[in-house]
């Protein structure tokens, strides 16, 4: 099973269209649920990630599947003069990260607004320094074309920076993984967002995913070199780097 073909409501409709809803549909607890269902770890895992960004001091970065604009809001925060540009399918997701950018005080610097990286993005070939995903790659419709269009938006040398959740390898962690992922989180997601089927999509998207030498034989097949991968917190995150061709 790929991770194309895993959606969230499993209707006829095209997997973009799906996202857009469910991620709509638990806009107003997204936030919440996030820090909760990681027990807060996804601060350090943007931490690490951001670090790696800013270590090339990129001018412009565009930042894909932005949601409400956490990873947004730290690579400016982070990284001095860098101005972000978030993109993202759910108006409703933008419209809260809009009020949080504006709070923060960052509306020079972060922009956010709709458009998908499969189809109407309006960034220019060779205009981003960094291009960054969050928790997002699992929700493209078609992987491969979406690194093939982030490639696109990369200038020559420019780094591309994925962070996404993965399946633990050890079998000592891994059951207890499961056990979390497909009770404990399905039934908080059911509870706090009244969507039956947003965190139950979840877990089964991530097992779907790529991860490791997979994923980074997807990259390269895009087009990307110098690609490498840090897993963390025991295998249950990665980021993934590569970068455009000078």
């Amino acid at each position: 099973m790929t991770p194309e073909n895993i959606t969230p409501y499993r209707d006829e409709r095209g997997k973009t269209e799906q996202v857009r809803e469910m991620f709509d549909n638990i806009a107003p607890a997204y936030d919440g649920l996030n820090r909760a269902m990681s027990l807060g770890l996804d601060h350090s895992w943007r931490r690490k990630a951001v670090a790696m960004v800013g270590a090339t001091a990129p001018a412009h970065i565009v930042d894909i599947a932005t949601g409400t604009g956490d990873f947004a809001i730290s690579l400016a925060r982070a990284i001095p003069g860098a101005h972000v540009t978030g993109i993202d399918l759910s108006e409703g997701m933008i419209a809260i990260g809009t009020d949080k950018v504006a709070r923060s005080g960052l509306a020079d610097r972060v922009g956010l607004r709709t458009g998908d990286c499969l189809g109407d993005h309006r960034v220019a070939d060779g205009s981003a320094d960094a291009v960054t995903v969050a928790f997002g790659v699992r929700n493209f419709a078609r992987l491969a074309d979406g690194y093939r269009s982030m490639l696109a938006m990369l200038r020559p040398g420019g780094m591309l920076c994925v962070i996404e959740l993965s399946t633990p390898r050890s079998p000592i962690v891994r059951p207890f993984y499961n056990l979390y992922t497909r009770v404990v989180i399905p039934a908080m997601g059911r509870i706090v967002s009244h969507d039956s089927r947003a965190y139950t999509y979840l877990p089964e998207s991530i097992a779907a995913v790529p991860t490791g030498d997979d994923m980074l034989a997807l990259m390269r097949d895009a087009g990307f070199v110098n690609t490498a991968y840090r897993q963390l917190t025991l295998g249950v995150c990665t980021i993934y780097t590569g970068y455009r061709p000078t």
